[in-house]
């Protein structure tokens, strides 16, 4: 019994067990993502206590998120042109110095509203280049073999920082003010800094620098390679439209409580933790699995629609609770899977793109996707909008296996091909020309044998 628990927990943890530079990575991150999240809720308190008013708390998280909207398909270019390592540590610096000056400002009782917004507005357009980069990183560290793994155990980090760093935060906030919240989060910056500077870099797996310089350019030749990659088209579309138009989680975890169960407070932290939960879950499976593919996007979409839509008439505490559980491990399969399918689909020289499109697409379109959603609840409250939600997935899902099944007969042969849905389910493998487009769409210097990419 204990030696299959040592099996599963070294599978599961296998970038952390094989590669010391993502050991350190990995452990510096838990730190920094938790505070991190400690100054979002800070933030958000202090607006609200600054102005008393709901809708410019909810205008400083579009500050953070509008950076991301307008760089996230330029970014990318910044990032396969430079040293990525040397590239987070400098984007990490600044947002330590953005949370401490923030500190300060508030800690000395002098800080504005404005100074707030135009802080968080900055820490966006770092945030905007530093995500990406941190997940092209994470392919240098531990190479295709184990990208998958370390995807989802990062998913993991991120969703345990969602649930320790607000419940920390909000702890700190109101034994020692929004000043110390900031300061801790400035203060947690250096485990990740002090993780990058102790890499062994001849360890990582670097590809040559992209030549490209202008970024139009650069930008051009990423949506071409997701044009002409069905799998990485698949998973960019998926996850625009369900991050989009279904993950308002934000915008409507509040209302569900407020509105739907009449609640306060304290039923929102338990439904924020039962989902986070869940999400937890579904990076322990995505990580013991160790494998991305187009398939677990589509059943992770499929599964998210379907909850989405029976959560939806519902006014049960305990029902709605179970309902999250099991989207947040769903949410975890479509989301973790699709940045892996980008990126391992990608020529050397455009996973920086691959990266920074992921991101574009999942938080590209999410200041309309709030608004989105604000609306529906107006409307017809949460019902109407986890239905809207639930559809969109759906619909989703069936536009991807339609897609990858009417690229079966091979006519364009200049582009990957994926042999059916239903017939690539028992294929074990085939050959793929994989063809890249800088321009000219040069062909890649060899023709790969790959896993099914629907395997």
């Amino acid at each position: 019994m204990s030696s299959s628990l040592a099996q599963v927990g070294g599978r599961t943890f296998a970038s952390v067990r094989k590669h010391r530079n993502y050991r350190l990575y990995f452990a510096g991150n838990l730190v920094s993502f938790t505070g991190t999240w400690m100054q979002q809720i800070a933030a958000s308190w202090l607006v609200l206590r600054l102005t008393h008013s709901p809708v410019l708390v909810g205008a400083l998280a579009l500050c953070q998120l509008l950076p991301v909207t307008a760089m996230g398909l330029f970014v990318g270019t910044l990032i396969d042109r430079y040293d990525v390592r040397r590239l987070v540590i400098r984007a990490e610096i600044l947002q330590m110095a953005n949370a401490a000056l923030l500190a300060a400002l508030t800690i000395a009782g002098v800080v504005r509203v404005w100074e707030v917004f135009a802080l968080a507005a900055f820490q966006g357009i770092v945030g905007a280049i530093d995500a990406p980069a941190r997940h092209s990183l994470v392919f240098q560290m531990v190479g295709p073999e184990d990208l998958a793994n370390a995807v989802s155990l990062s998913s993991s980090l991120g969703t345990m920082a969602r649930v320790l760093g607000p419940a920390i935060g909000g702890a700190v906030v109101a034994t020692a003010g929004e000043g110390t919240a900031f300061a801790l989060n400035s203060l947690s910056f250096f485990a990740i800094l002090a993780s990058l500077w102790s890499m062994d870099v001849s360890k990582l797996h670097r590809p040559g620098k992209s030549e490209e310089s202008n970024v139009l350019k650069g930008a051009v030749a990423a949506l071409s390679y997701v044009r002409h990659t069905p799998r990485a088209t698949v998973a960019f579309v998926v996850v625009f439209f369900l991050a989009t138009f279904a993950f308002n989680f934000n915008v409507l975890f509040p209302l569900i409580a407020d509105r739907t169960l009449h609640k306060g407070a304290g039923t929102f932290g338990v439904i924020a933790a039962v989902f986070g939960a869940g999400a937890f879950t579904g990076a322990m499976i995505n990580a013991f699995r160790a494998v991305a593919s187009v398939r677990t996007i589509i059943l992770g979409a499929v599964g998210y629609g379907a909850l989405e839509l029976i959560l939806a008439p519902l006014h049960s505490l305990i029902a709605i609770c179970v309902l999250l559980f099991f989207i947040g491990v769903f949410y975890v399969l479509w989301g973790t899977n699709a940045l892996t399918t980008i990126q391992l689909a990608a020529p050397p020289h455009l996973r920086g793109r691959a990266a920074s499109l992921y991101f574009f697409a999942f938080q590209g379109g999410a200041p309309l996707g709030g608004l989105f959603a604000g609306v529906l609840v107006s409307w017809g409250g949460t019902q109407l909008a986890y239905l809207i939600g639930g559809a969109v997935s759906l619909a989703s899902a069936l536009w991807g296996i339609w897609f990858l099944s009417s690229r079966a007969d091979g006519s364009d042969m200049s582009v990957e091909s994926v042999a059916g849905f239903a017939h690539a389910l028992h294929r074990p493998s085939f050959r793929l020309a994989r063809r890249t487009s800088a321009e000219g769409r040069a062909e890649l210097d060899a023709t790969e044998t790959l896993a099914d990419p629907l395997e």
